[in-house]
């Protein structure tokens, strides 16, 4: 079940109605009270969100998702009118998997809930405990700690470390980063993810020789 809150409902009848002719099973909400209503007995495997909406507004709705331990793991494509970098970054710092920018193509919003599906079973899979000497990532308590001090991040610093422990010893692309962790063209510059390790570096203190920086390429972290 996918839900798709968006309160025009042009837009919203057209989503819901690709997604069903398309194999999934989809609900429409024009505001986030209707919502929260529904997500209090039913949970979703991913959900739609627009940004701009009567009374709650998305970012709004998204804080409250992942503030909760019942939601916090389920999906989010945020739908946005807005276009600037900034409010990209902001609504995928907060937890969202992915955006999509109005006007869209309903092919292209089926590609990028395909492609967010398939990160979040993968991310069901993950390994529970990864280790760099005294850096360890739970994975199940979803927490870091280095040298015994739980290690405060983002989502995206966090996944940003998972990607680095889950492929030690290997050197991964700016590009790379950016599609596994950002989406498969999120149209940020590689410069977002420098900005992400240099804020991750600064949190892990002393264990941030850890990641490495591989000149013209990437990062990697070595055991």
């Amino acid at each position: 079940m996918i839900f798709c809150v968006e309160d025009d409902s042009n837009i919203r009848d057209l989503v819901v109605y690709t997604l069903e002719t398309t194999g999934f099973t989809a609900k429409g909400f024009e505001n986030g009270r209707d919502f929260l209503s529904t997500l209090a007995f039913e949970t979703p495997e991913l959900v739609l969100l627009d940004i701009m909406l009567p009374g709650d507004d998305g970012i709004t709705l998204l804080k409250k998702l992942k503030s909760s331990a019942k939601t916090k793991e389920i999906p989010v494509i945020m739908i946005t009118a807005k276009s600037t970098e900034y409010d990209k970054v902001i609504g995928l710092d907060l937890g969202a998997d992915d955006y999509v920018t109005k006007p869209f193509g309903m092919m292209e919003l089926i590609s990028r809930i395909k492609a967010v599906l398939r990160r979040s079973n993968k991310d069901a899979a993950k390994e529970k405990v990864l280790e760099a000497g005294d850096l360890i990532m739970d994975h199940k308590k979803r927490e870091v700690t280095a040298g015994g001090q739980v290690v405060p991040l983002t989502l995206k610093e966090y996944e940003l470390l998972h990607r680095l422990l889950s492929h030690p010893n290997i050197v991964l692309t700016r590009d790379q980063l950016l599609e596994d962790i950002w989406g498969y063209d999120f149209d940020g510059e590689t410069r977002t993810i420098d900005v992400h390790i240099r804020t991750l570096r600064q949190k892990l203190g002393n264990y941030a020789s850890l990641i490495e920086t591989i000149r013209g390429v990437g990062y990697r972290i070595s055991k």
